[in-house]
């Protein structure tokens, strides 16, 4: 018996249902500004905390003690509590349009906040995020320290939307459509065509008419008649025709396995 290995690609996970899942990481300048923003709102709660405390006149020895559960709260005890609640978001994650979880693509918890935020002082507020930066620059999906360590990595939430590829037969080809046998097209080449007309906008003139004419030579071989048209036209009639017979063929079939199913009822 042999066996299928797939190839798992860095920025894929592999589910225990063995189902290999598409995320998207962060890149590295959006989630260092991220990490400005975050880092500045915890310096913010800092300078806020201190101007209160000098203004009401706290004694010397009590300060320092409030001083450093001032830093405390800005820099662990906020951003924990923030991720934990938020699943994973905060202030400047929700910015640039990222959230941290899991290695496995979970949701992380209290755990994960905990580690992420201990560590943040060290290598974002400590270094200004250097350190940071500077780790995230060489893993592959920008993690930094605290990320590694806690297992977890910042996923990219917001992805720009595909614009719907949508072929429609030229008028002009309307009667030749119905009499056209372009059927036995090959599936090879049935999907370079269909590949060409999805990213023909995206192709300089050249390529974009060089390749519409070598695809349109081989379809010509498949196809009777053919019509006197350019070579991209062509093919996007050949393309609409085909689908339209393959969901006709589709339709009719659905038809007859619901008329056996009544038959044995």
């Amino acid at each position: 018996m042999s066996a299928v290995v797939g190839s798992i690609h860095q920025d894929e996970i592999l589910t225990g249902e063995a189902v290999a899942l598409d995320v998207q990481p962060l890149g590295l300048m959006m989630r260092a500004l991220g990490a400005v923003i975050d880092m500045l709102i915890g310096y913010a709660i800092i300078i806020g905390a201190f101007a209160a405390l000098f203004a009401s006149g706290v004694d010397a020895s009590v300060f320092a003690i409030i001083q450093i559960s001032v830093i405390v709260l800005a820099f662990v005890v906020v951003p924990t509590a923030v991720e934990t609640i938020t699943r994973g978001r905060s202030v400047g994650k929700l910015v640039v349009g990222g959230r941290i979880v899991r290695s496995d693509g979970g949701t992380t918890g209290f755990r994960h906040a905990f580690i992420r935020a201990l560590i943040g002082v060290l290598e974002i507020y400590m270094t200004f995020g250097g350190l940071a930066f500077l780790v995230g620059a060489f893993t592959p999906r920008s993690q930094r320290l605290g990320d590694l360590v806690s297992g977890a990595y910042c996923e990219r939430t917001r992805t720009p939307q595909v614009p719907e590829h949508v072929l429609v037969l030229p008028p002009a080809l309307t009667g030749w459509a119905q009499l056209a046998d372009a059927g036995r097209l090959p599936v090879r080449l049935s999907r370079r065509i269909t590949q060409f007309l999805a990213q023909s906008a995206n192709l300089m003139p050249g390529a974009r008419a060089r390749i519409a004419q070598e695809l349109a030579a081989e379809a010509a071989q498949w196809v009777s008649p053919v019509p006197p048209v350019d070579a991209e036209t062509f093919l996007r009639a050949v393309a609409v025709v085909r689908r339209e017979r393959e969901a006709r063929a589709l339709d009719i079939q659905s038809e007859r396995v619901n008329t056996l199913l009544g038959s044995v009822r």
